[in-house]
This record gives C-alpha cells, sequence and structure tokens, in this order.
C-alpha cells in the first residue's frame, strides 16, 4: 500500500527493463510508465469552439484509476486553442454588443460577424482555463495534476532538456499527473518531417511528435494515442474496402493509404504513423484508438492496458502464422468452396477423417498423454475436467463411429428443397437449405470436440474457427492437422482454422463482419462470458444445464433407481446429467422413497435439501443455498412436490430449459408433463443423459441449445443450416399483377424433389 496526501491505494508489482517494446497485447498489462496523447478532436467539442467536457471527465476518470494502480502517468493534451477560441468568441460578441447598443441605442443588435482568431491567441487564451478544469478533475480522485508547456527547442538544448526529464521524473516520483503541451502561444510554424527519418531525432511539429519525443526521453512503456478514428485503416476510413489493421509492423506503410487529416489539429494518421513508429523504435510500444465514440471512449485506455483488442496496436515482432482476422477469410473462402463441393465429396472427407482417427492414434494418444501430464504438474484442473481432457482408444473409435454416421446422413443437407411454390404462369419460387457462413465454435478441456464439430462444418459447407483450451493445444494441435489432411483431398483445406494466437475470447466475439455464430462447449461460466461479450453475433448454447427428474406416485420401483442412478452418476460433469430430484409427497416415508436414497449413498452421491423437503426431516442434509444450481458433481438436491402441476411449476421456475424426466406409469400424467414442461428434451421413463447429439442419431452435436429460436436441443448438421430463396421466372415485373394488369398471383404449393435416402 502506498499512500499520497493522506489517501491509501493498491500499487501493483509492476517493472521491466526499459529497451524493448512489448511484442504482444496480452503483455501491455505490465506496463509502469504511460503516456496518453489526446487529439484536438478528442478534447474539443464537434463545434470546435470548447472543451467536450463529458469525453476528458471519462478520460481522467481512466487515467485516475491507473495512477492509483500504482502506474505512472503522463498526459500529452489538446484543446487550448479550442478553449481559447471559446473565452475569445464570447469576449467579442460581448465587446460588440456594448459598442453596438451605445451607437444605436437600441437593445437590437444588427449579425455581428466573429472576426478570424489567430491560433496563438486562442491559445494563450484558453491554457490556463484548459488546466484548471484538468485540475478540478482530478482533484475528485485525489490526484495532483501539474502543467508542463514545451516547444522544439526545449528538447534541442542539452541542459532544457536535462532540466524537463528531471522536473517529470519528480513529478512521476510524488505520484503527480503531468499535463504536457506544446506552447501553442509562441511555437514557430511547423517544419518539414525530414527529421522523422532518424532514429535519434524528431522535432516537436504537433502533439503527436511531442508525444513520442516525450514517450522515448522518459523510457515509457507505452504510448496511448487517441484520435477520432477507430485506429490505422488500410484506406482512408470510410472507403468501401477499409480495414481496420489490428497489429502495424515496421515496412508495412506500403499497404497504407492514407487520407486527410482531422476536422481539428495538426497532424493527419500520417504523422501519428511517423511518430508511433519512431517511438517503437526507442523501445515504446504504441497504440493509436478512438477517444470519441461514445460507446467505447469511457473505457478505451483501460481496455488497452488490459490488452484487449482496441485500436491498432504497434509491434516489432511479426507472429509466425496469419492473424485471427486473416484466418476468418480464409474460413469463409473455403468455406464457400466447400459448399460448392458436392455431398458425396463433403463425405469423403468426413470418411477420411474417421479413418485418420483410428489409422494415427498412438499419436494422437501421445499428444493427449502430454496435456494430461502438464495438467496434473500444474493442478490447475479439477478432476471432472480432467476426465473432459483425456482421450482413450474406445473414445476415438466411439468418435469415428459418430463421423461415419455424420457423413452418411449428410447426403443432401445443403442445397435441399424444402418449399417450392408457383407464384404465377413461368414464376416459381424455391426454398433451399444452405450454410449459416462461418462459426465460432469455443470449448474446453475436451479435445474430441475438435473433429466432431469438424466433421459437422463440413457436412453443412460452413467455414470453421476453432479456440480450444491451452491445456489441450497438443491434442487439438494434431487433431486439427488431421482434419486439414482429410480436407485437402478435395482442397478445402483452409475451411477449419484452429486459433493459435494470443486471442482472449472476448476479442474474438468482437469480430461481428467475420463471425456469423459462435458455440460455445464449457462450463456455465464460460458461456455467460461468452454471451456478454458477443458483439452483434448470435449465440447457440446454454449457461446452465440444471436437470430434473420427477417421481410420480405411479412410477415403477424397478425404473426408478435405474434412471436416477443413470442420470446422476453415469456422468455427473455432464450438462445433461440430473442436478434436482422432485419426490412426489406421497412417496416419502415408503419402500420406494429409501430405495432410492440408499442407492444414493451407495453412489456416494451428496444430497441438499430443498425447502419443502427439509420441513418434512427431524434431521435432515444440508439445507440447499439454491435451488437453481448445477454441481457438475456428485451431489444433487431433492425437494417435494404434492403434483405433476406442481413439478412442472418448479421447473419452469428453477430449471434451465435443458432436459427433465418423469418417471411414472400413468400415460395421462406423463403426457401433462410432456406437453407442458417448456423444455429442450422433456422425456417419459429414461434418463437424462439420452440428451445427446450422437444417441439421437444425429452423429454427433456442435452443442445443446436452450435457445427459443433456430435449433433447440442437441445440434447437429440441421441445425447449421439456414435458407435461402430461389425465384425464376421470364420477364416478370410486379406492375403485371397490379389491378389492371395482365397477370395474377397462383401461389400453388408444388411436389418437392425425391430425397435420397440412402
Amino acid at each position: 500500500i502506498r499512500c499520497w496526501s493522506n489517501i491509501p491505494f493498491i500499487t501493483m508489482p509492476l517493472s521491466r527493463a526499459h529497451g524493448k517494446s512489448f511484442a504482444h497485447r496480452s503483455e501491455l498489462k505490465h506496463a509502469k510508465r504511460i503516456v496518453v496523447k489526446l487529439g484536438s478532436a478528442v478534447v474539443t467539442r464537434g463545434d470546435e469552439c470548447g472543451l467536450a467536457l463529458g469525453r476528458l471527465a471519462s478520460i481522467v476518470e481512466q487515467v485516475s484509476m491507473l495512477q492509483n494502480q500504482g502506474r505512472e502517468m503522463m498526459i500529452v493534451t489538446s484543446g487550448a486553442v479550442a478553449f481559447g477560441k471559446q473565452r475569445l468568441r464570447h469576449e467579442i460578441l460581448l465587446s460588440q454588443s456594448v459598442r453596438q447598443a451605445l451607437h444605436s441605442g437600441q437593445n437590437q443588435l444588427k449579425d455581428m460577424a466573429i472576426p478570424v482568431l489567430e491560433a496563438r491567441a486562442c491559445a494563450a487564451a484558453g491554457q490556463s482555463g484548459l488546466m484548471a478544469l484538468y485540475e478540478a478533475m482530478f482533484t475528485q480522485y485525489s490526484i495532483c495534476a501539474a502543467q508542463i508547456l514545451v516547444t522544439n527547442l526545449d528538447f534541442h538544448d542539452e541542459q532544457k532538456r536535462r532540466n524537463l526529464n528531471g522536473t517529470l521524473h519528480e513529478l512521476l516520483r510524488m505520484n503527480i499527473v503531468p499535463i504536457i503541451n506544446t506552447n501553442d502561444a509562441v511555437v514557430p510554424p511547423p517544419e518539414p518531417n525530414s527529421d522523422l527519418q532518424g532514429v535519434n531525432v524528431i522535432s516537436v511539429k504537433d502533439n503527436d511528435s511531442l508525444a513520442a519525443r516525450l514517450a522515448v526521453e522518459m523510457k515509457t512503456d507505452l504510448l496511448i494515442v487517441l484520435s477520432d478514428v477507430e485506429g490505422l485503416f488500410d484506406s482512408p476510413p470510410g472507403s468501401d474496402d477499409a480495414k481496420l489493421i489490428d497489429i502495424f509492423y515496421p515496412g508495412d506503410q506500403q499497404s497504407v493509404t492514407f487520407g486527410t487529416k482531422s476536422r481539428v489539429g495538426m497532424g493527419g494518421m500520417e504523422a501519428k504513423v511517423k511518430a508511433a513508429l519512431w517511438a517503437l523504435q526507442g523501445g515504446t510500444s504504441v497504440v493509436i484508438a478512438n477517444g470519441t465514440h461514445p460507446k467505447i471512449s469511457g473505457h478505451v485506455i483501460t481496455d488497452i492496458v488490459e490488452g484487449k483488442k482496441v485500436g491498432t496496436f504497434f509491434s516489432e515482432v511479426k507472429p509466425a502464422g496469419p492473424t485471427v482476422e486473416q484466418q476468418g477469410e480464409m474460413a469463409r473462402a473455403g468455406g464457400r468452396t466447400l459448399a460448392a463441393l458436392q455431398p458425396e465429396q463433403r463425405a469423403e472427407i468426413i470418411y477420411r477423417l474417421a479413418d485418420l482417427l483410428t489409422d494415427q492414434r498412438e499419436e494422437i494418444l501421445l499428444a493427449n498423454k502430454k496435456d494430461l501430464e502438464e495438467a496434473e504438474n500444474k493442478g490447475r484442473l479439477a478432476l471432472p475436467l480432467l476426465k473432459r481432457l483425456s482421450l482413450s482408444t474406445s473414445k476415438l473409435n466411439s468418435l469415428a463411429i459418430g463421423l461415419r454416421q455424420i457423413a452418411a446422413s449428410s447426403q443432401d443437407s445443403v442445397g435441399r428443397v424444402i418449399r417450392r411454390t408457383r407464384i404465377a404462369k413461368d414464376l416459381e419460387l424455391e426454398q433451399v437449405t444452405v450454410p449459416i457462413g462461418v462459426l465460432l465454435v469455443i470449448f474446453e478441456s475436451r479435445p474430441d470436440c475438435l473433429p466432431q464439430v469438424s466433421a459437422l462444418a463440413v457436412a453443412s459447407g460452413n467455414g470453421l474457427l476453432l479456440k480450444g483450451g491451452k491445456e489441450a493445444a497438443h491434442s487439438n494441435q494434431i487433431l486439427h492437422h488431421l482434419t486439414q489432411e482429410a480436407l485437402s483431398i478435395h482442397g478445402v483445406k483452409d475451411a477449419v482454422q484452429l486459433v493459435n494466437t494470443r486471442e482472449e475470447v472476448e476479442d474474438l466475439c468482437r469480430l461481428d463482419k467475420l463471425i456469423d455464430l459462435i458455440i460455445p462447449r464449457g462450463s456455465s461460466q464460460l458461456v455467460r462470458n461468452i454471451q456478454k461479450s458477443a458483439k452483434g453475433i448470435p449465440v447457440m448454447g446454454h449457461s446452465e444445464g440444471i436437470c430434473h427428474v420427477y417421481v410420480d406416485t405411479d412410477a415403477s420401483v424397478e425404473k426408478v433407481t435405474r434412471i436416477i442412478r443413470d442420470s446422476k452418476c453415469e456422468y455427473p460433469a455432464a450438462c445433461n446429467a440430473l442436478e434436482t430430484l422432485l419426490i412426489h409427497r406421497d412417496l416419502l416415508r415408503t419402500p420406494l422413497f429409501d430405495q432410492i436414497i440408499d442407492m444414493l449413498r451407495v453412489e456416494q452421491v451428496k444430497i441438499h435439501a430443498g425447502p419443502k423437503f427439509a420441513s418434512y426431516l427431524t434431521f435432515s442434509p444440508s439445507e440447499v443455498k439454491s435451488l437453481r444450481t448445477e454441481y457438475g458433481d456428485l451431489e444433487c438436491c431433492i425437494e417435494v412436490v404434492d403434483s405433476v402441476q406442481e413439478a412442472v411449476e418448479h421447473i419452469h421456475k428453477y430449471g434451465s430449459s435443458h432436459t427433465d424426466v418423469i418417471i411414472t406409469e400413468n400415460e395421462k400424467t406423463a403426457e401433462f408433463f410432456l406437453q407442458h414442461v417448456d423444455s429442450a428434451c422433456v422425456f417419459w421413463n429414461a434418463s437424462t443423459r439420452f440428451s445427446d447429439g450422437y444417441r439421437f442419431g444425429l452423429g454427433a452435436e456442435v452443442g445443446i441449445s436452450t435457445s427459443r429460436i433456430h435449433a433447440r436441443g442437441p445440434v447437429g448438421i440441421e441445425g447449421l443450416l439456414t435458407t435461402k430463396w430461389l425465384l425464376r421466372g421470364n420477364n416478370h415485373v410486379v406492375s403485371d399483377f397490379s389491378e389492371h394488369g395482365s397477370m395474377k398471383y397462383l401461389h400453388e404449393s408444388l411436389p418437392l424433389p425425391q430425397r435420397n435416402t440412402n
């Protein structure tokens, strides 16, 4: 804990040897000394007269937060000219109105022309007010700020340079935030850019070059340049093909076309890039980002420091493979080629992958053994997750069987006609199945998910991005290699991509221009995080698997214990495992109830009592904290209900719409349960564990969806398809169908083509 002005705050253990910039965004969280450069467009209002106070307050809040974490923050700010222009305009208007009133003797004023205001005079008038505003804002966070005005001469005069350096270091040592600006009241005219060619010298001609020079002089870890654009684009922002560059490397300037500079300020994007590259060569990492967008400006600085994908990151280290954006484009192109293949060719790819899983069994199990050993040595995985991580010969054989099922059932999945309508004579409409596009599947622990999902993507003609957990890195690598080997037989190797970069899941969820559907496979926490992070991309899945089994008064003694044991104990970590057991009140203190309890004890299942169940017992198990709990282990809740109607109401209130079961011999009661429970899967006298794509005969599944639109329950090939409409006409126009037109709508349903059932 450090203290300043009697205000305690937490200090982060931040330190690194300066001299080399950070290679990856994820390393930015280690930045100790940070310069934030605020461009004129960030600080000023849209009318260029006055400051954007709300935006400025948000920036000050973020800087204060980072300062109170123990970082050393500096701000290079614009805004003095705009603030001064506002003040001088006000003074001129006031002066003119007084003079005019005196001369005319009337209160009515003629239109008054505002003279062109000289920038140096505006800067002189606005500097003190700008600094007073910063001081007032930082005071709210118990932080002191100090003003420093510099010119180019302060960096070229050795003594002045040393003085400036010493002053800044002393301010940082005292936990004061320096606010630095060019002294625009006396600054000389801009100079040519010739000095930017060198590494050791850069002239201070605008705040971009000032920030870069200052960052290198002070051996800063990170320079954040905030402007009015999202970052650096490969062509001027707003043009049709403009793409935001995530990471910019020295030497990439040839691939960029620069547009005009921002609406205010001295430098455009070209000046920012030159200054950023100069700072990068001096050992300072640089990010250029948007500081004006209302949706992100409130957290843009903290997001950058946390390593999130914001703006353009300048790096000297080029990755060995493609970026995730490039992988997304490759998956898109590969998926379209895949969809254009004949059904038999897609099936051949899946059959080949099934063969490779058994032929290359030893190599797969060896890679999986490395993952298991690393996970056990690090002790970071719980036992249920270790079981999911583990592969075996029997698992690989089951996988191969499932893949062959997918291949056999995929013959007419893409391009299948599901509706035909004769709109009018010689005008026929068809609705046909097509791939969704590019899928992003994020999965934890279970490497067997990779070939399953890949096969489903191939069968449905979708491009695929896979993001597996690092705990399964070796297994995922070889399984992806085998998948690409299978895809290569028809030249569509790029259709399935494994993301191996340091991309955070949250960053992947923002790639709405590359990804059409996200499918998470993992813990409820992972699914919730993805649903929260996804920006404009639909997420298919379920956040929890709170599955119920209701034992009715007419339940069979032989069936009850078998179904409950299988539902809870066969694989307690699965999302389709029993979590809450509902017992009809009339079964309490009966031999059947005793058999259920004895079986659970033998299986070492920990029992939690629901509120009503606990009220019937003198000595009850621990009362459940929440009836909406997914245990994922040998634990379950028992609760009592008075009727099948109450069981249905309980499931609707506390369930997750995943899988729910009734055990009864009364067909009428069973049908009531089946029709009224609003879940993706509802069973009668069967284990919850049947809720699975393989067991449903789908071959495999990409997951289980509890969504109420598109796909629901175990999602196989059909859930990865959408439709498009094909209209075939012959010189048809809508005006022919008007009141006085020559044609009439028929809207006749036509027979569908014969499906291939082989």
